[in-house]
């Protein structure tokens, strides 16, 4: 099967798919009444009640209501048996622990105006049928929204992976890079194959970041709003969102007519360590372009780093010629390795 063959193939099943929204299946499940405050108009939300106003309101700016359902991912999420007002009026306060990996719903929300710690309370309900109340902030902290695509967001953006990461790229990278000079191997960007999809790859992950990095600046609360409710759909999102997830697509795409083309141009041992040393750049530009762009540098470095990589590839790897003699294809004039012939 052709590599264009395989393309259609898996925009077909994104096109078929994306709009399915999954939600990880619970034990309980209380209605989410968040997404009916985004659809609101301002004649609707004049319309209604003061306390279905307020509602709307906290939906709009927390981006999660009553019924909307989390995961503990701490070690444990302390929760008080009392009601707020004991707890701020310094009653004895009877707590108790949820698990890791628990499954909650929230069922109620009171703003304290009097609480100086946190103003915001929550209560929730445990999957054992145990209630209890948590600040805001505490409640945030340790858990994460009942969905993949959130605790995958969750994971990769805890800066001890992050850090870690880091380290093993360099590490990664170091191996990798002396085990190829070593064999005189293909690596992309400097010893490339006749393929532009490998340097295309690279180039979408590094803008992939530096848009991340960007939305995290500019519109941190776009990203909350997609972290609460994310989707892979990107025609569904306002088009920061979307732009990213286009990117993202795009992203599983190249990957796919990369792997397809180094298998094709190399063979099996030299497409591994050529993939490897892909994966290990990959890696960098994501750490490189997502932190540096937080603090504006990332911007003319993605530019410089865009025009050097095309720049690299037309000029040294890619084969415009071809031998007149045995047909193989050839990156200038001159005699061809392959079958000794010279071509003017």
């Amino acid at each position: 099967m052709k590599k264009y063959h395989i393309i259609l193939l898996f925009l077909a099943v994104v096109l078929t798919t994306g709009c399915y929204n999954r939600r990880t299946p619970s034990r309980f499940q209380i209605p989410d009444s968040t997404r009916f405050a985004d659809t609101l108009t301002q004649a609707q939300l004049d319309s209604l009640t003061k306390e279905q106003q307020d509602s709307a309101d906290f939906s709009l700016k927390h981006h999660y209501n009553v019924g909307f359902n989390f995961i503990v991912r701490a070690d444990s999420l302390e929760l008080t048996a009392q009601q707020p007002e004991e707890v701020v009026s310094d009653m004895m306060v009877d707590s108790f622990a949820i698990k890791k990996d628990s499954r909650i719903a929230v069922t109620d929300i009171r703003i304290l105006s009097k609480d100086s710690v946190d103003s915001v309370w929550v209560q929730v309900v445990s999957e054992q049928y145990q209630l209890g109340w948590a600040h805001e902030k505490e409640l945030l902290a340790k858990v994460d929204p009942d969905d993949p695509i959130s605790q995958f967001i969750s994971t990769f953006s805890d800066r001890h992976l992050i850090i870690f990461l880091i380290v093993i790229s360099i590490i990664i990278v170091g191996y990798i890079a002396r085990k190829l000079m070593r064999r005189n191997s293909r690596i992309v960007h400097f010893n490339d194959i006749n393929s532009f999809y490998p340097t295309l790859l690279a180039l979408i992950v590094a803008s992939s970041a530096t848009f991340y990095a960007t939305i995290q600046n500019f519109a941190p609360e776009t990203w909350r709003q997609f972290y609460f409710h994310p989707t892979l759909n990107p025609f569904s999102q306002p088009w920061p969102i979307e732009i990213f997830l286009v990117s993202v697509w795009a992203m599983l795409i190249v990957g796919i007519a990369a792997v397809d083309d180094t298998r094709r141009l190399l063979k099996f041992d030299d497409a591994f360590w050529y993939l490897c040393g892909l994966g290990a750049v990959c890696a960098v530009d994501y750490i490189v372009f997502s932190i540096s762009t937080l603090y504006y540098i990332g911007y003319p470095l993605l530019i410089a780093y865009i025009f050097l990589a095309i720049k690299v590839y037309f000029r040294h790897h890619r084969d415009t010629y071809i031998c007149g003699n045995c047909g193989a294809k050839l990156h200038r004039k001159g005699r061809c390795p392959y079958c000794g012939t010279m071509n003017e």
